[in-house]
């Protein structure tokens, strides 16, 4: 569902000279949009940020201009970045335009369903742009980044993981350096508050990327923050002496492992092993939780041996789905992207597979096409050859170099067996891409049934007629699941408000007031709706049986319509 605006056109004068009529609404245009859905070009469903005021001062048609060049000129050097990033700062105009520039970036960065390219040319650009303005834009972003950070809890949760990975990605390219000193009062807010959490998995991603020390030294400003960085990712091996009896013994066991172990990794070495003590679910989901608990100090070794152990067919993604959701797991659901990564790893996983499947059996189709011709044009050649032959008292006799014709037709005989060759391999393709649909449509089912179930368990505590309960936490918030973001609007300035909002790092006076019930249901929620956008193609096929066995009249509306909105599906009816 989108929005409609009535606009009053009024004639304006540029300052780049053009005369035209644009709508008098937009004159008051800020900085920064939050997308929503729609075109590369402009989001249909905007909210923006009045964080610099000289822009209010810039005409409509100059505006335009200037964004449509910028937005031509990423589309267009999409794999030049360093001429892209010198045709967007050489832009002449008679203005500062370096606002412009970093809100067009972002819109397109955190654009919905998905960024015209990968987010990573657009980290790549904002670098360069830095770069290449060092005296101006890098105060931009940060403004761009202070102003995203004050309004993160009404980000949608899949471009608030986007804005996590390019801000740590961005300042691991400028030795980390942030004033962190500003955002020490997030140690204030509760453990599921989104900036609190925001803040602390920037400083995981940010330990990916360097490693622990490294970080710590980077928030020495700010050495409270030290709370929120991630444990030292070492092993957390259950069997392990603490006593220190046996190292010595301990030490002769590893040199001994090292002598006698081969180069194949223990998953090549031990699969097979694994393969047989897990062949179901429920060891599988044993197996898992075995391996993050070694890996509890370590989010990416988790999720990577995860990833590993599922391409090679150790685990199944059900039970990835089953380990999620375990109860233990729920509880994380609002205070960390831990549990997320791993279940969007699972997903793309069995997506990337489907995807090379068809792949290979649109090329495997081609092959068999031009080994059909093949075989058509040597069978041809050789009954050429053939034809040829004169019978001598009933026996055949040469007309032709019978080593030609020798060759013909072994060359016929090779290129029927390729024929049959790439015959048996495009059925076998066919059938591993049946099999491969019918675990996509399970792994959805389970998905969204856990869901359901665990949303079902506790929204009811926490909302009421889909609104927010009033409490003792709660400022009078409501939820929206067809809009990304619960901002208020000010009717008559268009400018964004909100109770208890910060400004450039400024601390609330009351503090966060969601309470951990509402804002695991508010998270979880938004998962559900990030999770049916981003794979909404692949939904679709199934969305019969989902209707039918998930999307019953007895699920919870607002769980039905964070799945709707996900899909872009009509509410008419619910």
């Amino acid at each position: 569902m989108y929005k409609m605006a009535v606009l009053r056109l009024e004639p304006t004068t540029s300052r780049l000279g053009y005369q035209c009529w644009v709508p008098a609404c937009i004159l008051s245009v800020g900085f920064f949009c939050f997308p929503v859905q729609g075109h590369r070009d402009k989001p249909k469903d905007s909210y923006f940020l009045n964080t610099y005021i000289c822009l209010q001062d810039l005409q409509p048609i100059d505006r335009f201009v200037v964004e449509e060049y910028l937005l031509d000129v990423l589309w267009f050097l999409n794999g030049c970045r360093k001429e892209c990033a010198s045709y967007m700062v050489g832009l002449p105009v008679p203005f500062r335009y370096e606002y412009l520039m970093a809100e067009t970036i972002f819109s397109q960065l955190l654009l919905l369903p998905h960024p015209p390219f990968k987010p990573l040319y657009y980290t790549l650009v904002i670098i360069d742009l830095c770069k290449a303005l060092p005296g101006a834009f890098p105060a931009v972003v940060a403004g761009a980044v202070r102003a995203l950070f004050d309004k993160i809890d009404d980000l949608d949760m899949e471009c608030r993981m986007r804005l996590i990975l390019w801000f740590s990605h961005h300042l691991s390219n400028f030795q980390f350096v942030w004033p962190w000193e500003e955002w020490a009062y997030v140690l204030d807010l509760p453990k599921w508050a989104p900036q609190r959490v925001f803040v602390q998995e920037v400083l995981e991603r940010e330990v990916r990327l360097s490693y622990w020390d490294k970080v710590k030294q980077s928030i020495e400003n700010a050495p409270a923050l030290e709370e929120l960085l991630p444990p030292k990712g070492v092993p957390n091996f259950k069997y392990g002496g603490e006593d220190g009896s046996d190292r010595t013994e301990y030490a002769l066991s590893v040199e001994l492992s090292d002598l006698v172990k081969g180069r194949q990794t223990v998953r090549e070495r031990y699969g097979q092993v694994i393969a047989r003590i897990c062949p179901d679910q429920d060891k599988q989901v044993m197996l898992i939780a075995e391996v993050s608990s070694y890996w509890k100090n370590s989010a990416q070794l988790t999720a990577i041996t995860i990833d590993r152990m599922m391409g090679y067919r150790l685990i199944s993604n059900l039970a990835i789905v089953r380990w999620v959701f375990s109860p233990a797991n729920i509880e994380q659901f609002h205070t960390s992207d831990h549990l997320w990564e791993i279940l969007r790893n699972a997903v793309n996983k069995t997506y990337n597979r489907i995807s090379d499947l068809r792949k290979e059996i649109s090329t495997l189709k081609n092959g068999v096409v031009l080994a059909e011709e093949a075989t058509t044009k040597a069978k041809a050649e050789l009954e050429g050859a053939e034809s040829k032959l004169t019978l001598v008292d009933g026996e055949p006799v040469l007309g032709e170099n019978p080593g030609r014709l020798k060759r013909l037709k072994a060359r016929a005989e090779k290129t029927k067996e390729e024929e049959v060759s790439a015959r048996e391999t495009l059925e076998v393709k066919e059938a591993l891409l049946a099999r491969a649909l019918d675990e996509n449509e399970a792994l959805f089912l389970s998905l969204f049934k856990n869901f359901s179930a665990v949303l079902t368990e506790r929204i009811l505590d926490a909302f009421k007629d889909g609104t927010l309960q009033q409490s003792s936490q709660t400022n009078e918030m409501a939820i929206d699941l067809e809009d990304s973001s619960a901002m208020e609007l000010d009717k008559e300035k268009g400018i964004p408000e909100k109770s208890g909002s910060h400004s450039n790092g400024g601390k609330a006076g009351n503090g966060y007031k969601v309470g951990e019930k509402e804002q695991w249901c508010l998270s979880t929620l938004g998962y559900v709706r990030a999770y049916s956008r981003q794979y909404a193609s692949e939904i679709w096929p199934h969305i019969e049986k989902i209707d039918a066995e998930v999307l019953t009249e007895n699920v919870h509306p607002l769980f039905r319509k964070a799945v709707y909105s996900g899909l872009r599906r009509p509410l008419n009816g619910l």
